[in-house]
């Protein structure tokens, strides 16, 4: 049974190949501009790694979580084993994704496989799946999408190109080279297998929000083929939308860039060189130190921390994607459960000002940023410094200026660099929110 359908994988992904293989440029449809429209308007959304990996809670040391195969330079023939321990009877799906939108959050990205090459989906060209592998034996990754449908929520697929299990990924990146493999493999049988599994992700379930990749740093200069696995995805699902994770400018076929712990234009963790494109943008971090679940990391974030981060990437025109790491038995970090109840309450509130916006007019300064919808900016006072500030927007275009909160108007003096706006003494905490209206 599982050989006719890895045969249509293939046979799917043969018709996709060549219609489409060795387009020099990529046009997007109607369809994928449109979802890259609702992707700018979302704003939030849920990151979850998650595998086999969190049975060992990350081994005791702090940050390892996911990595702790290479970390540990385990061989496959023991990591293979943990599946045998993953049991996830307290996962509840419904219960996940009325988490996610009492946080106020429009999408969830969740790993599919990741760098220790273990599905975490029904995959019909691999037994190391979560249904195969596990005592578990049910789908997890169709139990969420179907939950999502109901609930309104786009579910992303995370996809690692990196794989430390795979035999034929090969030659060796830069990771994953204690797991005992035979120093040998067909790196096109790889490249193929990926595809097919992502046929498989993009034919399964439904129509997703799209593909976030991430892995092929380990050997950045390797013929990924990434011209036909992109037009895979495009063909099979033209509204899905595809960004990866290689810290470099997008490429043809991409249709979102994203940075890694830090807003565009910052490169404090020393991998984020690249440029901002044109394209819509995310940024991803953790709501501790670890991506997976890591039970020592309690080096978690602030509500107010990660509100601001927020704050901050919606007035740079960027999506924020916060991560959590579910226990084994299913269940979500009562800490991180209570920060995105924390936020949600706030989003309640003040959301107006965060979705549907784009970037304001006035880039980040000292104070905070700013964001904009229609006629009205959004001045978000993250940093409360001055009694007064000077807003450089063409004063001859404003209206009025409110406090978000309470209406009351405030008042401002037009110059030719922009507005001084008195700010008066407030009681807002995390984000004091003035609206100018233009004409």
């Amino acid at each position: 049974m599982k050989r006719t359908i890895i045969l249509l994988s293939f046979s799917i992904y043969f018709l996709v190949q060549t219609s489409v293989y060795g387009q020099d440029t990529y046009v997007p449809t109607d369809n994928n501009l449109e979802a890259r429209e609702w992707f700018q308007d979302a704003k939030f959304g849920l990151f979850v790694h998650w595998g086999v990996y969190s049975v060992m809670a990350g081994g005791g040391d702090l940050g390892i979580a996911e990595w702790i195969m290479h970390r540990k330079e385990i061989p496959v023939s023991q990591y293979e084993m943990l599946p045998s321990f993953f049991n996830p009877t307290q996962f509840d799906p419904a219960e996940w994704v009325s988490m996610v939108k009492d946080a106020g959050m429009k999408y969830i990205t969740i790993t599919s496989k990741h760098h220790d090459g273990f599905a975490m989906y029904d995959s019909d060209i691999s037994d190391y799946n979560v249904v195969d592998a596990t005592p578990y034996g049910k789908d997890i990754l169709g139990a969420l999408k179907e939950e999502c449908d109901k609930q309104g929520i786009k579910l992303f697929f995370y996809y690692s190109q990196l794989d430390w299990h795979h035999t034929d990924y090969y030659p060796r990146g830069r990771t994953g080279n204690a797991t005992g493999r035979v120093e040998s493999g067909d790196w096109d049988a790889y490249i193929d297998y990926m595809n097919t599994q992502l046929s498989e992700l993009l034919t399964k379930y439904g129509d997703i929000g799209g593909i976030w990749f991430d892995g092929m740093w380990d050997r950045p200069d390797a013929p990924w083929r990434l011209e036909e696995t992109y037009a895979l995805i495009h063909e099979l699902q033209d509204q899905a939308l595809v960004g990866s994770n290689h810290h470099k400018m997008p490429f043809e076929g991409e249709d979102f860039q994203m940075f890694e712990r830090d807003l565009p234009g910052a490169n404090t963790m020393g991998f984020n060189e690249a440029g901002i494109g044109a394209l819509p943008l995310e940024m991803c971090e953790t709501m501790n130190g670890s991506w997976g679940y890591n039970i020592k990391d309690r080096e978690f974030k602030s509500t107010k921390r990660l509100l601001h981060t927020l704050i901050k990437a919606a007035g740079m025109n960027t999506n924020f994607l916060m991560n959590t790491g579910p226990m084994p038995n299913g269940k979500i970090q009562p800490a991180n459960v209570q920060t995105m109840k924390e936020m949600g309450e706030w989003m309640r509130t003040y959301g107006e000002s965060i979705y549907g916006t784009r970037g304001g007019p006035v880039e980040e300064q000292s104070w905070g940023v700013s964001t904009q919808k229609e006629n009205k900016i959004y001045l978000h006072i993250l940093n409360q410094e001055e009694t007064d500030i000077l807003v450089p927007v063409d004063s001859k275009m404003v209206k009025k200026a409110t406090e978000f909160s309470s209406g009351k108007k405030l008042k401002f003096k037009k110059t030719r660099d922009g507005i001084y706006l008195l700010i008066p003494e407030n009681e807002e905490d995390i984000d004091y929110i003035i609206i100018l209206e233009m004409k």
